[in-house]
């Protein structure tokens, strides 16, 4: 049955119920007069508000900033740390306080949060939850429909995308090993994870966040052998700040045409704030929230360059890691289980059971060989590939309602999104 059929309109389809899907959901339900829309998520999952990111069940995974930086409502900063205050969401959960009294709790608890504060607007009819995916999606005279993959139908007025990211896809050189029973080709493949011996050798290709959840379960797991954390840089996720503070740094008044002048800017900017004895940290918080004029003010050529040239600096700075993360990953280091290496994988063959790669150290001619029990690729979504891996957005990219960004981030959007 479609849901216009119930006489309510006009209908929104979101389409993805983790936290994007879900807050859609949550805001307009809040802001829209009653009976206003009839809002429909599709969602494969029980609960909407987890998604990918707070659906994991490991312990070891926490939000990686503090919870009075995280909020389902704009303007409301400490909208989650007050939540988890007066539901004792963490009282059963030691670890989430850190030493400076800031909060880290596990990822599935902001979820929680999140399901929370939709209930409400579930139980009222506001929003309705159809727990499925969207196999299809048409464009017709009155307007989308969707095929489910359960079979179902679903008409709507109007479409949100709030998909979750891409799959990866395997990196070429791994692709003559692929199927091998050590190879762990995705990092959500919990079953592949917990196949992972206590004392197997282990290749994390990728030094991101996601190398560095996959090092915590295993840790937590009990792996007591080597693990090699590899990427062409080599560069691990970067830590908070000891002491936090607020952010430093104007980049928009004059906003840079050119990614050599911004980055430059950035630059002069840390060493300032150095020689007041503060860190870069600030300053590339004042860069996050400023963010979005200083994209867009860069030309494409220049947007390109600075993806090219500085994206993965970005992203181990940006995108940081709990403490207790931080805590795992120094503690293996210490005690020589944990190492990181700048190098490039050019080849992979199966030799009695394991995986031998053969890599190539970053600015050094030569190769060198080495052989590991498992191999746990986390080099990020393959978002170039997002028409071949959602038939539903390839849907609505061959009826030219979406394309690729040209810079190959994923999906174009325009500054209304």
């Amino acid at each position: 049955m479609s849901a216009r059929e119930s006489g309510r309109g006009p209908v929104v389809a979101i389409i993805g119920g983790g936290f994007s899907g879900a807050a859609t959901a949550f805001h307009l339900a809040r802001l829209l007069p009653a009976g206003a829309a009839h809002i429909v998520v599709v969602e494969p999952r029980e609960g909407l508000g987890y998604g990918l990111a707070y659906s994991t069940p490991d312990p070891s995974h926490r939000i990686n900033v503090p919870a009075s930086r995280m909020t389902l409502i704009s303007g409301q900063d400490s909208h989650f740390a007050d939540w988890l205050e007066q539901t004792g969401a963490i009282a059963g959960d030691a670890e989430a306080i850190t030493a400076d009294g800031a909060l880290y709790p596990q990822r599935r608890v902001f979820g929680r949060y999140v399901e929370s504060h939709l209930q409400p607007f579930l139980f009222g009819k506001t929003i309705h939850h159809f727990r499925s995916a969207v196999a299809s999606a048409e464009l017709g005279g009155e307007g989308y429909h969707l095929t489910l993959a359960d079979g179902g139908t679903l008409a709507a007025d109007a479409l949100v995308i709030a998909t979750t990211h891409p799959p990866p896809t395997l990196p070429l050189p791994l692709r003559s090993v692929a199927g091998a029973a050590g190879l762990v080709a995705n990092p959500y493949d919990l079953g592949g994870l917990q196949a992972i011996g206590r004392d197997d050798q282990v290749l994390v290709v990728g030094t991101g966040l996601t190398s560095a959840d996959i090092i915590a379960t295993l840790d937590r797991n009990g792996h007591r052998s080597r693990i090699v954390a590899l990427s062409r840089h080599g560069y691990r996720s970067r830590s908070h700040a000891v002491l936090p503070g607020d952010p430093i740094g104007d980049f928009i008044s004059l906003p840079s045409r050119s990614a050599t002048v911004m980055l430059r800017r950035i630059r002069a900017t840390i060493l300032d704030a150095k020689r007041r004895g503060e860190d870069w940290h600030p300053v590339l918080d004042a860069v996050r929230r400023q963010g979005q004029i200083i994209w867009q003010a860069l030309p494409l050529d220049e947007q390109r360059r600075l993806v090219r040239h500085l994206r993965t600096l970005w992203d181990v700075h940006r995108f940081r890691i709990a403490p207790q993360v931080a805590d795992v990953l120094d503690r293996r280091v210490a005690e020589g289980m944990l190492a990181y290496r700048a190098a490039s994988i050019v080849g992979a063959e199966q030799v009695d059971g394991r995986i031998r790669v053969t890599l190539r150290p970053r600015r050094q001619p030569t190769q060198t060989t080495e052989t590991f029990d498992r191999v746990v690729v986390t080099t990020g979504p393959a978002h170039a590939d997002i028409f071949r891996t959602n038939t539903a957005i390839a849907d609505l990219g061959r009826m030219g309602l979406v394309r690729l960004d040209p810079i190959g981030l994923g999906l174009a959007t325009d500054s209304q999104g």
